[in-house]
């Protein structure tokens, strides 16, 4: 990656595991739920349950986010070290929607990672 490009990984690496954890608290939740451990039949459970699938929502529309932001990056990254300088988003987004639809995309895209880590590995 050329040496003038500064990418934000903290930023990445934060948001690549909050989808993550998210689908092992949704999917633990969804066991508990199922179980009946949740269930008391009162108004006052369905107020609760309410409230609950709100921030299920708002917490599934983050984690979307979270993914996209990680297809960006990631997709972003491969395009920088490939032209080997700063990108816009125009250059990277056939890039990212191939990422995006991996099981199509990854035919293009992962032979090209082979060509960069054998000129990586051939440089050093």
């Amino acid at each position: 990656m050329p040496a003038n490009v500064k990418m934000k990984v903290k930023k990445f690496r934060a948001l690549f595991f909050i989808p993550l954890v998210y689908i092992i608290l949704i999917s633990l939740f969804v066991g508990f739920s199922a179980s009946g451990l949740f269930a008391n039949g009162n108004i006052s459970g369905s107020v609760i349950g309410g409230f609950l699938v709100a921030i299920v929502f708002v917490l599934h529309l983050f984690s979307m986010f979270c993914i996209f932001y990680s297809l960006y990056f990631v997709s972003k990254t491969i395009k920088t070290v490939e032209l080997q300088r700063e990108v816009n988003f125009g250059d990277f987004i056939g890039e990212f929607f191939m990422l995006w639809f991996y099981p199509f995309g990854i035919w293009i895209i992962q032979p090209k990672i082979n060509k960069m880590a054998e000129m990586e590995s051939g440089d050093k």
